[in-house]
């Protein structure tokens, strides 16, 4: 819109230029118009037959126009004042030569045209010259030809400006595909020197990320290798060691939560992005309830669903999302009373997304403190006493879900109600 208001007003002062510029040469072309229309008519009555005078009048009003009419004392004439033929300049050069005392007027007794008097013999007339000979282009043309000219240059504007954007466009879309945990292409380094220059260093900043993510996978790798290695050792003889059975228990108990902190961290610093297929949330939603009960006696897990609903996910991976946020809900959403946590999955569509929906009936989260769960290694204050992991959980769903092409939302249960409602949004397949 910039570069088109420039063309514009660029246009607009080239007319106004135009106009300025041609005024001197068409009142020019006017003038000399009317005085040699002027003579020529006086000489033709000066030097005709007075018998074939009459003939001469009438086929000066039939092909070229041009009428001749005494001039008489009382005739009524106005002057010109706006008329877009006979402007000052025009009028200067007519009386310039035919003399000051010639009179230009615009109508003569109601008869509109261009009139201009003179002199045979001492006798005076009136010569009207039809305003057709003198025609110049009309305001409406003008209209037409500048409105061309800007939608001219309104389409070039924005042909150039898409031309000069589309580069930005592609490094916008790459960056934004980087944040939202994908992967992104390389660009080309061609074209404008500026455009070349910031598509090198995003590449290379894509390498150095590329290289960060192998490097801390290796490193992890290495970590879960050397301790995991040990403390499978250490459960060994924890289990053969002649201690007392409660104390062995706490033992194998710390070595098994040391071993899921490591496999967190492994789980979170997963960086390829897996192959996605069509996963029906229900359905593994349903067959994962019947685990959830044989495996621990503290958790009841309600499942609504209206049917099956398709998502463009990574079978594994939805199920580790299910995981952690159904043991996130049994940590931290149990009934005092009862100690039994009761969580709620529900599955359904939403437009194009497919969604997927754990709540609990604990306390609830802080408002101020829901963006900052996803957060690695953050914990709320009521969760810190309970050393259980390493504040990955949230942070390793959210994560998924940018593997996957989804998104987190989390939010309360709204009053008088109480508990986490997390939403996982996957495309729909």
């Amino acid at each position: 819109m910039l570069i088109a208001l420039l063309l514009a007003i660029s246009l607009g002062i080239w007319f106004q230029s135009y106009r300025l510029f041609e005024r001197a040469p068409r009142a020019q072309q006017i003038a000399m118009q009317v005085v040699s229309v002027v003579k020529l008519t006086r000489a033709a009555l000066l030097y005709s037959d007075p018998a074939r005078r009459r003939f001469l009048l009438l086929d000066l009003v039939q092909n070229e126009g041009i009428k001749v009419y005494p001039r008489e004392k009382d005739d009524d004439f106005a002057v010109p004042t706006a008329n877009p033929f006979l402007t000052q300049l025009v009028q200067q050069e007519i009386r310039g030569r035919l003399g000051e005392d010639t009179v230009i007027a615009t109508t003569v007794n109601d008869i509109p045209g261009v009139w201009v008097s003179f002199e045979i013999e001492g006798d005076d007339y009136w010569v009207a010259i039809s305003p057709e000979r003198f025609e110049r282009v009309s305001g409406i043309q003008w209209l037409w030809w500048t409105i061309a000219a800007l939608l001219l240059s309104i389409f070039g504007a924005a042909f150039i400006t898409a031309r000069v954007n589309y580069p930005l466009k592609k490094l916008a879309n790459a960056a934004r595909q980087i944040g939202t945990g994908g992967e992104a292409p390389l660009l080309n380094e061609d074209g404008a020197s500026e455009v070349a220059q910031a598509n090198h260093s995003f590449n290379q900043m894509v390498r150095d990320l590329r290289q960060l993510d192998d490097d801390r996978v290796v490193m992890l790798a290495g970590i879960s290798h050397d301790l995991r290695t040990p403390l499978t050792r250490l459960r060994l003889e924890t289990e053969l060691s002649p201690a007392d059975t409660a104390t062995r228990e706490a033992m194998i108990s710390d070595i098994e939560q040391m071993d899921a902190i490591i496999g967190q961290f492994l789980n979170y610093a997963r960086p390829a992005q897996e192959m996605l297929e069509p996963v029906d949330l229900s359905a593994l939603v349903q067959d994962a309830v019947g685990v959830y009960a044989a495996a621990h006696d503290d958790v009841r897990v309600h499942v609504r669903s209206t049917g099956p609903v398709m998502a463009m996910a990574n079978r594994m991976e939805v199920q580790r999302i299910l995981d952690n946020l159904v043991e996130n809900a049994r940590r931290y959403a149990k009934d005092e009373e009862t100690g039994m946590a009761v969580v709620e999955i529900t599955t359904r569509t939403e437009d194009k997304e497919a969604v997927m929906t754990v709540a609990d009936h604990g306390t609830g989260v802080p408002e101020a403190q829901l963006p900052l769960l996803t957060r690695p290694f953050y914990r709320l204050d009521s969760a810190r006493s309970e050393a259980k992991g390493a504040g990955l959980g949230m942070s390793i769903v959210n994560r998924i879900l940018q593997r996957n092409g989804g998104r987190l939302v989390l939010a309360n249960r709204q009053p008088p109600a109480s508990g986490l409602v997390v939403s996982a949004f996957f495309r729909r397949a």
